[in-house]
């Protein structure tokens, strides 16, 4: 008797961060996560990297994280900043939590062209 494999294979997508399996963000859902990083007291920092490379560990960091930064306007112009001079790459935002010293948020904002 020779075993089947009724389930076929399983087809895996790679998605971007915590919300890859959504539609992409509005620019006002994205201001709401970079505000709630903000309200929770988190460092914003911001990351990009050429698709090709999006499944490595490290990203290459833009500036240094904006420790102190309580202000969502300058998160969001260093974003768009590091979007207009790397256009072809993705570029992530990050909240890291100080007090547990881990990311509390991270999420692609701009997706580049694969």
């Amino acid at each position: 008797m020779a075993m089947t494999n009724e389930m076929g294979d399983y087809q895996t997508t790679s998605t971007l961060e915590t919300f890859g399996f959504l539609p992409p963000l509005t620019q006002e859902e994205i201001y709401a996560q970079v505000a709630y990083i903000l309200a929770q007291g988190w460092t914003p920092a911001i990351e990009h990297v050429h698709p090709s490379q999006s499944m490595r560990h490290y990203w290459t960091m833009w500036k240094l994280p904006f420790f102190g930064e309580d202000n969502l306007a300058n998160v969001v112009t260093e974003l768009e900043s590091c979007h207009r001079n790397y256009p072809d790459h993705h570029v992530r935002l990050l909240g890291y939590d100080n007090y547990a010293q881990s990311q509390g948020s991270a999420f692609v904002v701009f997706e580049g062209r694969r």
